[in-house]
């Protein structure tokens, strides 16, 4: 599947401006019990509260209205194991075009249920990513539907940096800012949104233990793939792309690399005291910095909560 060239850093501030119409300006939450744990200054980015539920409306919203008028009309088509997907078919229909998404066996009901309210289309397909990518070629080919990646689209980038560009203008400057990483969208864009506003804050990546490419990819220098996911970070099982890759690596950004445990007990505490509904792969930002309390000791932090499309009749600490 072909992969777009990075968006240059301007690309952040005209998604910003693309998506003002549709997207919600989300809240920054604070709370001093999470500082003092921390022993840092900590603002969330409540993107969970985002239209369909994930910081992922702001890319799929800015490729969808980035599409001309004579292509428009057909459609646009991807693969998402639920919150690209739910994202991009509600970004669709605000443009009144249709919307396919081809999601894998074993993905979040609450997640394809989310897709379905959204009016997509859905195709089912094995749970993996060449399953994925060929039944996705396919839908392409039959139905003339434009490609949007769920997170190596260069629109897609761009807009899904505009979460932490509001984020600056609201609360920064900061000395660190914190975000997941599975595919490398939100990781990319805020790349470019920290070169456009904000050069000298540093981009940490917080990582599962068992989808850990993009640690591997950072330190040899060139992406390393090859892997089978093994974690309850179900939006960060995706393999990182090409111009994510390219553009983390010139950001000089760092992963911190978290086990489940680490990130099912950092939800726990995001519930129970920022009284957020929040799911791992967003808690995975606030384990990266309890787990490392001395890079971030005194300092201001921002960080990300990408989502909220919780299976709630399977929350992670109901077997304990």
């Amino acid at each position: 599947m072909n992969e777009a060239l990075p968006p240059p850093a301007q690309a952040v501030l005209e998604a910003a401006a693309r998506i003002a119409p549709h997207a919600a300006v989300t809240p920054v939450l604070r709370s001093q019990t999470l500082d003092a744990l921390a022993g840092a200054q900590l603002a969330f980015k409540a993107e969970h509260l985002q239209r369909s539920g994930a910081f992922k409306f702001r890319g799929a919203c800015n490729a969808v209205w980035s599409l001309s008028a004579d292509r428009a009309p057909a459609g646009v088509v991807t693969h998402s194991s639920g919150n690209h997907g739910a994202a991009l078919a509600l970004a669709a229909r605000t443009r009144g075009i249709a919307c396919h998404v081809v999601v894998p066996d074993g993905a979040v009901a609450a997640k394809l249920a989310n897709i379905a309210r959204h009016g997509a289309t859905l195709w089912r397909c094995a749970p993996t990513i060449a399953a994925r990518e060929a039944v996705c070629a396919q839908v392409q080919a039959d139905t003339g539907a434009t490609l949007v990646h769920p997170y190596a689209d260069a629109a897609v980038i761009a807009g899904q940096g505009t979460a932490v560009l509001e984020l600056l203008q609201a609360e920064g400057p900061f000395d660190v800012v914190v975000v997941p990483v599975g595919g490398g969208g939100l990781a990319a864009g805020t790349a470019l949104a920290l070169q456009q506003v904000s050069p000298h804050t540093r981009l940490v990546l917080a990582e599962p233990a068992g989808a850990a490419d993009t640690a591997r990819s950072l330190q040899a220098g060139e992406r390393r793939i090859d892997f089978v996911p093994d974690t309850v970070c179900d939006g960060l099982r995706g393999t990182l792309g090409a111009p994510n890759f390219q553009l983390l690596q010139a950001a000089g950004a760092e992963v911190i690399v978290v086990d489940d445990a680490a990130t099912v007990a950092a939800m726990r505490l995001l519930w129970q005291v920022l009284k957020q509904t929040v799911e791992p792969s967003s808690a995975i930002a606030l384990a990266a910095v309890l787990a490392q309390p001395q890079r971030f000791a005194g300092l201001r932090v921002g960080l990300v909560l990408s989502g909220g499309n919780v299976d709630i009749d399977a929350l992670p600490w109901s077997a304990a």
